[in-house]
């Protein structure tokens, strides 16, 4: 989906080239002037996204749409991830947004501010199908829904069964905890790391400078790491819109992950995953890796795995306070400015129902934030031989807000260096969590 963790909980599924760059916006298209083949005026309301795969998956459900709404046209335009958060406010600006479009949780703020939004609470109000569990909420601000969850993601823990019951590790009992007594997760991870000489993490005479094996994905990876260890310690990433981090618990969950990294060498080194964010995905993949904390959004690379060793899919590594895990959402936003305001409220409850949004669960590439259509989801793994119960549980168990308000943007670009070299081990964790959390709140004042 991206190429940097950090990015990972922002675009939720992957940018696509162009399908339509040059679709009409609502100051373009007229709408009304359209003939169905019944001679009534057919009404277009445009729909913009960033990914060609999500695309598709949205022309099928808009077909069936239009099938139901004759008198209604959905034009589909893909604007590349490259380009979109550029693009958005300046086709805000010029009046020349689509009617619908996406967002995420980090970009939206902004615009429900500035009055750029319908309010998704007066459009629908409660009759729509349920959605994940804390999804609506991530684009619920100053007591009313801006955006209409779309996609969802949950966490899980991707497993090399080959390895682990080498190893004798259960996947299912594994928890993390700063006090030694409590924390099942490290003895794991030394048993599982192996360097070229066959020698484990465990035993003397390893070498950390030739590991074969990593036991597991410490990483600075906000959406399936470290926001979630935040949580599962009682720290907060954020307090409303401000960074709130450094903490006593939030400095003891980012030290246990550095500490996995530099001092015990059970996870890939800092300055090899700084630089590619996939690469322990990739590394799991190739057997490299027995652990690999994820989301929905990294099963379709499994299927490079062939039959080169066994895998699945256990639930999230625990903390002192449980399984916790960030859930991000994909919403679709309405733009006040539209002219067809009627219209685009149809498709606004369509792409927020289960038959909607049933389209994007059937060839198993995205969650479905509609929980009736997630069994299709679910569905299209069992056939291809995977359990995704995993994913289902945490999404409906407890949860993490993502980042939030409106310069999210800003505040994580803030941090991110902050992080990186905390991550190297060449700033201490409290020192790091203190200048990032000032600088992160500096930048989101401005």
């Amino acid at each position: 989906m991206f190429s940097s963790p950090a990015r990972r909980l922002v675009p939720i599924v992957a940018a696509g080239a162009v399908l339509a760059a040059a679709a009409c916006s609502p100051g373009s298209s007229g709408g009304g002037g359209n003939t169905g083949d019944d001679g009534g005026d057919v009404t277009t309301v445009t729909f913009r996204l960033w990914d060609e795969n999500a695309a598709a998956s949205y022309e099928a459900s808009f077909a069936a749409f239009t099938e139901q709404h004759p008198e209604i046209e959905v034009e589909i335009e893909e604007v590349p991830w490259a380009n979109y958060w550029d693009q958005l406010p300046l086709d805000i600006q010029a009046g020349e947004m689509a009617d619908i479009f996406w967002t995420n949780t980090s970009n939206y703020g902004i615009y429900a501010d500035n009055g750029n939004l319908l309010n998704i609470s007066e459009v629908l109000g409660d009759d729509h199908d349920e959605w994940s569990a804390g999804s609506a909420d991530l684009y619920t601000r100053d007591g009313s829904l801006w955006g209409v969850p779309q996609l969802t993601d949950s966490i899980a823990l991707f497993y090399n069964k080959t390895l682990l019951d080498a190893a004798g590790v259960d996947p299912n009992e594994l928890a993390w905890s700063p006090n030694a007594d409590e924390d099942t997760l490290l003895p794991a991870l030394q048993q599982l790391t192996t360097d070229s000489a066959g020698v484990t993490a465990a035993e003397d005479g390893f070498n950390p400078d030739s590991v074969d094996v990593y036991g597991f994905n410490a990483q600075n990876d906000l959406q399936a790491i470290y926001i979630d260890f935040l949580a599962q310690n009682g720290a907060q990433f954020q307090d409303g819109d401000e960074y709130a981090f450094n903490s006593p618990e939030g400095v003891a969950a980012f030290q246990y992950l550095v500490d996995l990294i530099n001092t015990h060498h059970v996870a890939p080194p800092a300055a090899d995953t700084n630089a590619n964010g996939d690469l322990s995905r990739e590394y799991f993949v190739q057997g490299k890796l027995a652990l690999f904390q994820s989301g929905q959004y990294s099963l379709p690379a499994m299927a490079d795995i062939g039959e080169d060793f066994e895998w699945g899919i256990a639930p999230m590594v625990a903390g002192p306070e449980g399984r916790i895990g960030v859930v991000h959402s994909v919403a679709a936003l309405g733009n006040a400015a539209t002219e067809h305001p009627d219209e685009v409220a149809e498709v606004l409850a369509w792409i927020g129902s289960a038959e909607g949004q049933g389209y994007l669960a059937q060839d198993g590439s995205a969650f479905p934030a509609a929980v009736d259509a997630q069994q299709a989801f679910a569905d299209y793994w069992d056939g291809q031989g995977v359990d995704t119960t995993a994913f289902v549980e945490q999404a409906a168990g407890q949860t993490t807000p993502a980042p939030l308000g409106p310069n999210s943007n800003a505040g994580l670009n803030a941090i991110g260096a902050y992080f990186g070299d905390m991550f190297l081990g060449d700033i201490p964790v409290e020192q790091a969590l203190q200048q990032a959390q000032d600088a992160g709140n500096e930048a989101i004042a401005e």
